[in-house]
């Protein structure tokens, strides 16, 4: 339940913020599209989703959001988004995002990997933060733009010409 609200609350102020369903919705579904990959990683590290990973599968969320808003801070969704704008968003945040990400991959895995006292009880969470990072930064990088045009393009009316005209 505090997946689903953390997803409903993230929605909601993404839509006060761009007023733009398609941004919410590639948004969204990006988030959901790391859950496979945190899932891979937690059977591969054979860590058991108890709470502290579903803490950090609700941390990924905000995280993913995150990563996703810095993509489209480089584009004006006010106005008709093209393929190359995105590219262009891509090329300007792939630095930032890349070193974002990667500090805080370090800054977890000390967690991840049990080193230090207590580090046990929060590798469920590092290991599930690290796997959500590593699968977002190429999903918001390539993947997000394409859902963001795939849903962008539902919402535009098709031109229809009199029956008499010939284009």
């Amino acid at each position: 339940m505090v997946f689903g609200a953390a997803l409903l609350l993230v929605a909601t102020v993404l839509m006060f913020v761009y007023e733009r369903a398609s941004v919410v919705l590639a948004i969204i579904a990006t988030a959901l599209l790391t859950l496979p990959g945190i899932f891979l990683a937690l059977w591969l590290t054979r860590t058991e989703l108890d709470l502290s990973s579903m803490m950090g599968l609700t941390m990924v969320i905000g995280i993913v959001t995150e990563v996703a808003v810095f993509f489209f801070a480089e584009v004006d969704t006010r106005s008709e988004v093209t393929p190359g704008d995105l590219r262009h968003a891509a090329h300007m945040r792939l630095r930032p995002i890349l070193m974002t990400s990667t500090i805080a991959i370090l800054a977890l895995s000390p967690l991840a990997l049990g080193l230090g006292t207590g580090s046990a009880m929060q590798r469920p969470l590092a290991i599930t933060i690290i796997a959500g990072l590593v699968v977002a930064v190429p999903l918001v990088l390539l993947v997000m733009p394409l859902l963001f045009l795939r849903f962008d393009s539902w919402k535009r009316p098709t031109k229809l010409t009199p029956a008499g005209d010939s284009a």
